[in-house]
């Protein structure tokens, strides 16, 4: 089935059968467990309940929780929300966004979200401290079970070796390790616990060394009352960082602002940089803040919070996505954009196709029959977004060359309709059929370059490959 067959295609009515071993079971255990409460296992957790599935979703902590990142949506993940049927209005908290503004060598270029056939033309921010909340309540309310402070330790299997079940360790109030542990079984088992992969690994699945990876660090710093950035509905991103003495940082940074005057800034660089993994990340936003006071009115003596930080896995780093009995989404797979670390939007995607064939396996009367659906998951994930994290991957080769940066950006700022159409590939906001221009150059492109596999698995992490604990 293509992808655009199968965006539009919807699940039947009527009861799931809840499978077990090929058997007919008759008691409450869950048809789908979720390892990870995050956008990927909400969303996941929504689609199936709504689609009558008896789903259980283990989070590691309580909502709500802090997570690291730019708390922007792009318009691909409003669409996903859309189609859940959740309001983001903005006198319920959301700031809408209208493009990006994106800064370097002295300038600053506005370009708005392209008009496609396929995804609303503006975006949302909201702190990932409410919207992973907001999404877990609205799973809750299509009747999905979420159990707080169970954090997943290891994949369970039957003797076949098929994962059927996650075994979890109870966290006390405070978050801290119990030493009880439950196990908890089902037919299918979706992974989507985020960078942290514990359930991918428990499984025997190894990051791949040939797919690029990413280190984020973020804090938030509040406005001046009477700043005129208050309200701002742009994302501004700048593409070449300066300490407060005007020197040249490596990455690329982000000030996504909030609408209680709050600004989410942070910074990304790539391990394609000839310095990753050798960096003080926090002296960095800390000098990067000190060359937004002029235009921001930001500094170390505005800060609100922590500078904390995570990695960023990237273009499918982790595959197979199946494996008998479980799916990878999100994070869990390597679900982010090389071009821009942005990750919420394709696990929220990949969550939704994972339960629309966790549905059908359900109804499948033998295990056989459902491991044959749930097979067609990375088939579809990588005909849906392994041109786009192919060419990513390439983009983030060439920009780890200082010179080949420099030049592209001399180009690209002074000329608008080359940056917008830039912004549109970058942003995945291509109609995959529609006939503009950009949507031909993209599609000969992808042709181009052979796709991120998916399915095939590569050994060994990067040894110079800095974890979440060492940039937070």
């Amino acid at each position: 089935m293509s992808t655009p067959e199968y965006r539009q295609r919807r699940w039947g009515t009527g009861p799931v059968p809840l499978w077990d071993n090929g058997r007919v079971a008759t008691d409450t255990t869950p048809q789908v467990l979720i390892a990870g409460g995050g956008p990927a296992g909400a969303t996941a957790a929504w689609h199936l309940a709504n689609a009558g599935v008896q789903v259980t979703v283990l989070e590691k902590t309580a909502y709500p929780r802090e997570k690291v990142c730019g708390d922007g949506l792009t318009p691909q993940a409003v669409r996903e929300m859309d189609l859940m049927g959740i309001p983001h209005a903005p006198e319920d908290g959301w700031q809408r966004i209208r493009g990006l503004r994106l800064v370097a060598g002295g300038r600053a270029v506005e370009v708005p979200w392209p008009t496609t056939r396929t995804w609303p033309d503006y975006a949302l921010v909201r702190t990932r401290n409410d919207f992973d909340e907001i999404l877990a309540n609205h799973a809750r309310s299509a009747g999905a079970t979420i159990l707080e402070r169970h954090s997943v330790t290891t994949v369970l299997r039957a003797e076949d070796g098929t994962v059927n079940g996650l075994r979890a360790e109870l966290l006390d109030g405070r978050g801290r390790k119990t030493g009880e542990f439950r196990d908890f079984h089902a037919p299918l088992v979706i992974a989507a616990d985020g960078n942290s992969t514990r359930t991918a690994v428990s499984a025997g699945l190894a990051k791949r060394d040939d797919r690029p990876m990413g280190v984020a660090v973020r804090a938030y710093y509040s406005l001046p009352e009477d700043s005129p950035r208050r309200n701002d509905d742009w994302m501004e991103s700048w593409l070449q960082l300066p300490d407060a003495r005007g020197n040249l940082l490596p990455g690329y940074g982000w000030l996504f602002p909030l609408p209680d005057g709050t600004v989410n800034v942070g910074l990304g660089i790539l391990d394609t940089s000839p310095q990753f993994g050798k960096l003080d990340y926090r002296g960095i936003l800390k000098d990067w803040s000190g060359a937004l006071t002029a235009s921001w009115g930001l500094s170390e003596d505005t800060r609100t919070s922590r500078i904390l930080g995570a990695a960023l896995p990237m273009g499918f780093n982790r595959t197979p996505q199946h494996v008998p009995g479980m799916l990878l989404v999100g994070d869990s797979a390597g679900m982010v954009s090389p071009f821009n670390g942005e990750g919420i939007s394709f696990a929220m995607e990949a969550a939704r196709m994972a339960a629309d064939l966790a549905v059908t396996a359900l109804h499948r009367p033998t295990a056989a029959g459902r491991e044959a659906e749930l097979a067609r998951y990375p088939v579809l994930t990588q005909e849906a977004w392994g041109g786009h994290f192919a060419l990513g991957s390439r983009f983030a080769e060439l920009i780890g060359h200082p010179a080949v940066l420099k030049a592209a950006l001399a180009t690209g700022m002074r000329v608008a309709p080359l940056l917008r159409s830039v912004v549109q590939v970058m942003a995945n906001l291509v109609d995959e059929r529609g006939t503009a221009p950009v949507d031909r150059v993209v599609r000969l492109l992808e042709s181009a370059v052979p796709a991120a596999t998916t399915q095939g698995q590569v050994a060994g992490p990067r040894p110079d490959a800095p974890s979440p604990a060492n940039v937070g």
